[in-house]
């Protein structure tokens, strides 16, 4: 199994084989808060428009998702895993759109089979993974908005590669390194509300959730749901 690790949109446009698409704030630790608290199934786009069409024709109940971090909109909800660990959300269809994860998502048209990956549920993740056997595995750390590389998913992406490849972690070293890096230090800034403190706090619980994140698509739109190990 050979794994490759990229970044950024244009690393989700090339990428092959099984995917797994990083992004730890928010986008894919708000995701697994959701399925946590019970959602049926997350329809990842990459426009806020998307999202919104995809709740007025009823495919989905509610909008989640971003735009410069804050909540768009006529959207229900933000990208918080906080908020959402608040919300009930139990048996609905999410339209999630965000300006990294799920364009990485809609991006990732070359892959064989997509995840999308966070700390949260990494572990799970590597076993899915490892489970489908596949030749090659790349990784995309999506960054700041899909343009800007940064330590949360770059952090993540390191630890799923050397799991996927048998080696241990020193978890707190990744979290230390985490905190030390630019996006981290928006969580609790007063003049930037809509990053809770929270938010980092969930999204730092290394294997808080025991289940995976794939993403297939159904009738034309990437799907994702909760895969159990």
């Amino acid at each position: 199994m050979e794994v490759r690790v990229d970044s950024l949109i244009p690393g989700a446009r090339t990428a092959e084989g099984t995917v797994i698409v990083v992004d730890v704030f928010r986008a894919f630790t708000t995701a697994a808060v959701a399925f946590e608290r019970g959602a049926r199934k997350i329809v990842m786009v990459a426009e806020v428009e998307e999202a919104l069409e995809l709740r007025d024709k009823g495919i989905a109940h509610i909008c989640m998702g971003e735009v410069g971090g804050k909540k768009p909109t006529g959207f229900d909800f933000g990208n918080s895993p906080h908020e959402i660990s608040q919300a009930d959300v139990e048996g609905l269809v999410i339209a999630q759109s965000t300006r990294a994860g799920t364009v990485g998502i809609a991006s990732a048209t070359k892959a064989e089979r997509i995840f999308a990956g966070s700390l949260v549920i990494a572990d799970a993740t590597v076993h899915a993974v490892l489970a489908a056997k596949p030749d090659v595995v790349t990784i995309v750390a999506m960054g700041a908005s899909g343009v800007v590389r940064s330590d949360e998913d770059e952090q993540c992406a390191m630890l799923l590669k050397n799991r996927l490849e048998g080696r241990s972690v020193d978890e707190d070293a990744v979290r230390k390194l985490i905190l030390a890096g630019a996006e981290s230090q928006k969580y609790g800034n007063p003049s930037l509300e809509h990053f809770h403190p929270r938010d980092k706090e969930i999204a730092l619980e290394i294997d808080s959730r025991n289940f995976a994140i794939k993403v297939r698509m159904e009738n034309g739109l990437p799907v994702a749901y909760p895969m159990n190990h």
